[in-house]
């Protein structure tokens, strides 16, 4: 019994230094992904490229966006990503729309922005990443556009739409439903509960990303990004391989329920689009069926066959819809 309690006394110190050591040695401390990006150059009016990479400056901070279709003379869409992933996650998205007069744009959040990574984890707060999104749009002369968002992008998103609805023409959520759906779905309802367990986790201090960076991120690999594209998992790799990148997203979750309170309407009128998957191990039907007493305007609902990562996996599925949608909302406005 005695050499029990020793040899467990023993093994938790050797293991939290494997893992330690393990994440010191996974850290590109040359920072080549920040390097990458700063080369970009910052965008203009002027560039005549259908599709560019460029960064822009909002406030302080230094976001990396991909546009398509920069001159075009319809409507803007701006897509947010979520959690682990970047704007070339909206790959298919942008693909498309390669032969329409949409202005399709989407930026690296901050966190996930290099050169955009506040220390403190107040300034991850929801009214931080709502201003980030208008700062964009406002930076791009967009002042109605059409709004995408998937997981963090969608919770951003439903806020965006609640808080300053006045400058959205169609809203499509991927994945996340309405938020005070979610987080009364996470008090009230058990099996939201049990699928929020990951939230509480990520909210620890530093474990989380010493364990998913770690081992040259085999268990980021593992668990989240295996069904991403291999090109897209390279760039998600890289970025994490970034001491500080892992802890600046995670902070999302560990700002949650920090943000200074702003004025918002819960009941949404802006035509909605919601498409979700059954199988998704992060949201509960229960929380998707209750949303719908926030909804007020048009609505459909489109329920999958499928899990949580919709853009990677159920892109074919997804894409008429979503165009589908924002072309209608757009003939109501421009008959």
């Amino acid at each position: 019994m005695m050499l029990s309690i020793w040899y467990i006394f023993l093994i938790i110190p050797i293991g939290i230094f494997y893992i330690f050591l393990s994440y010191l040695f996974s850290i590109d401390w040359q920072n080549s992904y920040q390097e990458v990006h700063s080369k970009y150059p910052y965008f203009s009016e002027t560039q005549s490229s259908k599709f560019v990479i460029a960064n822009i400056k909002i406030n302080d901070l230094i976001f990396r966006l991909r546009i398509l279709n920069p001159d075009a003379s319809g409507d803007t869409i701006i897509l947010l990503h979520g959690f682990p992933q970047t704007s070339i996650s909206w790959e298919p998205v942008f693909d498309s729309f390669k032969n329409s007069d949409y202005r399709v744009i989407a930026y690296d959040q901050r966190g996930y922005s290099p050169l955009a990574r506040p220390k403190s984890t107040s300034e991850y707060t929801t009214k931080f990443l709502i201003d980030d999104l208008l700062g964009v749009a406002d930076a791009l002369g967009a002042e109605k556009f059409h709004l995408i968002g998937h997981d963090w992008g969608a919770a951003i998103g439903w806020s965006t739409v609640m808080s300053r609805s006045e400058r959205i023409l169609s809203w499509t959520a991927l994945s996340i439903p309405h938020p005070l759906a979610f987080f009364n779905a996470v008090r009230t309802n058990k099996t939201q509960r049990k699928k929020s367990r990951y939230i509480l986790f990520l909210q620890v201090p530093w474990i989380p990303e010493f364990l998913l960076v770690s081992h040259r991120s085999f268990f980021l690999k593992k668990w989240i990004i295996k069904v991403m594209p291999m090109h897209h998992q390279k760039e998600y790799l890289s970025l994490y391989s970034e001491f500080g990148a892992m802890n600046s997203v995670l902070k999302y979750y560990r700002a949650i329920g920090k943000s200074e309170k702003f004025d918002y309407q819960a009941e949404i009128g802006v035509p909605t689009l919601f498409i979700w998957g059954n199988k998704d191990p992060a949201v509960s039907r229960y929380a998707v069926e209750t949303q719908k007493k926030f909804i007020r305007g048009d609505f459909e609902e489109i329920e999958l066959d499928a899990g949580h990562w919709l853009l990677e996996t159920r892109a074919e599925k997804i894409i008429k819809p979503i165009k589908d949608h924002i072309e209608k909302s757009s003939s109501l406005l421009n008959p």
